[in-house]
């Protein structure tokens, strides 16, 4: 048995100082609500925030979001892929784009389904990512423009997520410039500027966030409390929203060096033990989770004095130490996760997922 708990108080409090933040600040903001991985139990607390847009990249994510408020703004954060382009214009008011044959089939579906596709067109600005490139920006603006069901509302950047490129002050200057640019050049109003992310938020406190940038899209400060630029958790906010417990099924002193010839393990890896613990024993628990569900190198124990001695595709093996006493099989082992485990175990359909606060 294992479960992930998400407290929603902590959440709303995370969400309230976030809000008073932006708006302090004349930004709107997105809450990007991909590490839920479609979660209806969790989406439906979510949606009961004064939230205007949310965004996901999965098109069945923002179905489930539409059946639970229709009237919520959503967007799709990634390039649509061509299979996906029925369901992202159905589901998605918005959609972040860097392809034009994909905008004009876009606008073909909009055409169909009797709507207009709202889209954001990215610019790329070092990550090397999604993003057209910074020479070929105002002819697809340009090409874009012409289309019909199609309204361009924003100019977007991604940074960070593949490489670690951080935003600072001359790249979100560079992003509100173009901005300007199109509208000088063509005589568009563009409603977003949305070069902000979680990891750009800092630049807030420094006072070096550009008045151009109007628009971010939030999920790790919102539900981890984190500092991305830093890799720190924020003073004010929660960073242990999340919980995950999971159940000891076996505890039972063994040799601290496994015995026999050693080949590697069900990940590949090959392991070299200490002569000095041979004959020596450690008390051993075993939970009822493995990495099917989660990496372990995502994972932190709640107890300090415990330590993960390896996994298995259904099983962790936890070292107690000198904790003999202090658990029993049926007790439940507590972790904290970092953003891509909390993303990773809610992925999993095994875990049952539960509310609190």
């Amino acid at each position: 048995m294992a479960f992930v708990t998400l407290d929603i108080k902590k959440l709303k409090s995370n969400f309230d100082y976030l809000n008073t933040l932006f708006k302090k600040n004349q930004i709107e903001w997105s809450v990007v609500s991909k590490i839920l991985s479609g979660n209806e139990i969790y989406l439906k607390e979510l949606l009961k925030f004064d939230i205007n847009q949310i965004c996901d990249s999965r098109v069945s994510n923002l179905k489930m979001i539409k059946s639970l408020n229709p009237l919520i703004e959503t967007i799709y954060i990634k390039p649509p892929a061509k299979l996906a382009i029925p369901g992202v214009v159905k589901y998605a008011d918005v959609s972040l784009n860097t392809e034009f044959e994909t905008i004009k089939l876009l606008a073909e579906e909009a055409k169909k389904q009797g709507k207009i596709h709202k889209i954001i067109i990215m610019i790329e600005l070092g990550e090397l990512r999604e993003g057209v490139m910074g020479d070929d920006f105002m002819a697809f603006y340009k090409s874009v423009f012409k289309l019909k069901n199609i309204k361009v509302v924003g100019i977007g950047t991604n940074l960070t997520c593949l490489y670690g490129v951080l935003p600072n002050h001359d790249k979100l200057i560079q992003l509100s410039l173009y901005e300007q640019l199109i509208e000088a050049k063509f005589d568009r109003q563009i409603e977003y500027v949305s070069g902000g992310a979680s990891v750009t938020i800092p630049l807030i406190f420094q006072n070096l966030l550009p008045k151009g940038i109007n628009h971010f899209r939030v999920g790790e400060t919102l539900f981890l409390g984190t500092d991305v630029y830093n890799n720190i958790p924020f003073e004010k906010m929660h960073s242990d929203i999340f919980s995950l417990y999971s159940e000891i099924i076996e505890l039972t002193e063994k040799p601290m060096v496994p015995e026999g010839l050693l080949g590697t393990n069900v990940e590949g890896e090959d392991f070299e033990f200490d002569e000095a613990n041979i004959g020596e024993t450690s008390n051993r628990a075993i939970i009822d989770i493995g990495l099917l569900d989660v990496d372990v190198d995502h994972l932190e124990l709640v107890d300090k004095t415990i330590k993960i001695a390896g996994a298995s595709s259904d099983m962790i093996v936890i070292d107690l130490g000198e904790n003999i006493k202090k658990y029993k099989v049926g007790d439940l082992i507590e972790f904290q996760l970092d953003y891509m485990g909390t993303l990773r175990i809610l992925n999993s359909k095994y875990i049952e997922k539960r509310v609190k606060g």
